[in-house]
């Protein structure tokens, strides 16, 4: 099982510098299916107790339906258990990479690093994820390690295809470490190997590379060369999903050629795409060049927004070094519009470049004063520096505070809804159970089925309710107005009814038995796909029916059946 099963993430950005500042106040990790991410890691957490094949396939199975691999992959009950653990783990840190999640990939990458025989050739994909996974956590000395370990078993093995596709990474790593030339020599190896076989796409992916490092380099016109090859490779093969990415090195290249108007109409043109697919690094840093093409056609307030909408994608993904770029974009746009905000910018950029002083190496340093040679924005900064910095301190230490703050209110919120919502549910479920039984008889056995309503006509007041809302359900047509009407009431009526019989509003009681009814059907209905119980619930979208029952249960629908067996 080659690297080739999975669809890659994008090679755009090995640049980053991972970078924990006090002012990346909550770091939140930007996924747009968080349905099928919980699922995959629900799934990765039931192999890592079980360790058997049907667990190891029901992963799989997941990873399959989220298109993550080309082809489902299998396990017989015979299949030893290191090798389930091999497979399982290396899949798991390609997985959460994809995610955007480097630790928990770093320890799964390292686990299943373990279970690999030293002879084994797949041993190099594991080790080039690992590669990968440094760059992210900016540590590239362990990044080069792995990779050179990759280079060199697939030199052993001799497939040009293969060759190449670690030497690339290997370059990606050389440049993300300041060490362009270096890079340069590398990649100009791997297109060597890649012209010596029949792989288009991933000749595609290493004339994309170059273009980044002969930018670096500030080579831009060979720069451009590369990316328009790459660009010609991905319209004959018609990958529509790599095309954005092709057109990114393209405008970089363009963008250092000063065309700054073919630079912003190719940045257009590919930004709502990269935010459609979720690669939110590449499209913060198209931001970050659409900005820069702006403002050098002096159009400083046209460019502002998308400094900070890039700024702050960066804070969250922790990416310092692409991060600052913002800030200095952010900088020089109000430089002559907003001397104030000017300034801000200044403290913010001052700040985090000393975090980036303290996360680099020397040799990466000297490049980055290099990149950032601009003498008089340095003097400016140690001017500012001084004066500031408490300023800047004791602000952020303010804000923590508040955050901290609101976040123990949102959490206190939101679990006094839980608790309530749960009260209701139990009390759904309990007049749903004597709806369904014969009126009781004895003064017992009404003392056992009573509820805590007002009297006999509130609970068959809300008995009436929940088979309405109930029978309404598939449809989707159960809004507040709907059932009110069904009941044969005015929505003002209906609404102060039941809030003197449940004690609710009619939106809360109608969730409350969407969830019981889920409940219900997800336990008694063990065969049911969740699809169809969601669509049975009133809800059109999957993903929307796991987000609200979490909410309410505390787990995913599929584990709440699992542990009500």
């Amino acid at each position: 099982m080659g690297k080739d099963m999975k669809k890659k993430p994008s090679i755009l950005g090995y640049f980053q510098i991972k970078g924990k500042v006090v002012m990346a106040l909550v770091a939140l990790a930007m996924n747009v299916n968080a349905w099928a991410q919980d699922k995959v890691e629900s799934l990765l957490q039931q192999f890592d107790k079980q360790q058997d094949a049907t667990a190891a396939n029901h992963f799989f199975n997941e990873l399959a339906k989220e298109e993550f691999t080309d082809d489902t992959i299998t396990f017989d009950a015979a299949t030893p258990t290191d090798s389930l653990k091999q497979q399982v783990w290396y899949w798991a840190a390609e997985w959460l990479y994809d995610q955007q999640q480097y630790e928990m990939a770093e320890q799964y990458a390292l686990k299943a690093l373990q279970k690999y025989h030293p002879s084994n050739p797949e041993k190099a994909d594991c080790l080039n994820t690992l590669g990968c996974i440094y760059v992210r956590l900016s540590d590239f000395k362990k990044a080069a390690l792995y990779a050179k370990q990759s280079v060199d078993i697939e030199m052993k093995g001799g497939d040009h295809d293969r060759i190449s596709s670690s030497l690339n990474t290997l370059a990606g790593i050389y440049m993300a470490g300041y060490q362009a030339k270096e890079a340069e020599q590398i990649i100009l190896q791997a297109l060597e190997h890649a012209n010596k076989v029949d792989n288009p796409g991933r000749k595609a992916i290493i004339q994309g590379m170059a273009s980044e490092i002969y930018h670096t380099l500030g080579d831009d016109a060979k720069a451009l060369s590369y990316a328009e090859q790459a660009i010609e490779i991905e319209k004959k093969l018609g990958r529509k999903e790599k095309l954005p990415i092709r057109l990114s090195q393209k405008g970089s290249a363009l963008l250092g050629l000063h065309r700054y108007k073919e630079t912003e109409e190719i940045f257009r043109q590919i930004l709502p795409d990269l935010k459609e697919t979720g690669d939110y690094h590449s499209y913060a840093i198209a931001l970050n060049r659409l900005g820069m093409s702006l403002l050098c056609q002096e159009r400083q307030v046209e460019a502002i927004p998308y400094f900070k909408e890039a700024a702050g994608l960066f804070s969250k993904m922790g990416d310092l070094y692409n991060e600052i770029h913002s800030h200095r974009g952010l900088y020089e746009s109000y430089w002559n519009l907003n001397p104030d905000s000017a300034k801000i910018e200044l403290d913010y950029f001052d700040l985090l470049k000393d975090s980036l002083y303290i996360h680099s190496t020397a040799e990466a340093l000297s490049r980055y004063n290099a990149e950032f040679g601009n003498d008089q924005l340095q003097k400016e900064n140690e001017e500012v520096r001084k004066a500031h910095r408490r300023t800047i301190l004791l602000s952020t230490f303010i804000i923590l505070l508040m955050a901290l703050a609101a976040w123990l209110i949102i959490r206190r919120i939101r679990r006094k809804h839980q608790q309530v919502m749960q009260d209701l549910i139990r009390e759904i479920e309990h007049l749903r159970n004597d709806g369904q039984k014969t009126a009781p008889n004895t003064e017992e056995q009404k003392e056992e089925t009573q509820l805590e309503v007002k009297n006999e006509e509130d609970r068959l007041f809300l008995m009436r309710v929940i088979e309405t809302v109930n029978m309404a359900m598939p449809s989707g047509n159960f809004g507040v107005e709907t059932i009110a009407s069904e009941l044969n009431m005015s929505v003002q009526t209906f609404r102060r009814r039941l809030m003197a019989a449940a004690g609710e509003s009619p939106k809360s009681y109608i969730s409350a038995i969407q969830m019981e009814r889920a409940a219900t059907l997800l336990v008694g209905n063990p065969d049911m796909p969740v699809s169809k119980v969601a669509n049975l619930c009133g809800f059109e979208e999957t993903s929307s029916f796991g987000h609200s029952f979490k909410r309410i249960y505390g787990c995913s629908p599929s584990s709440y059946r699992e542990s009500n067996k």
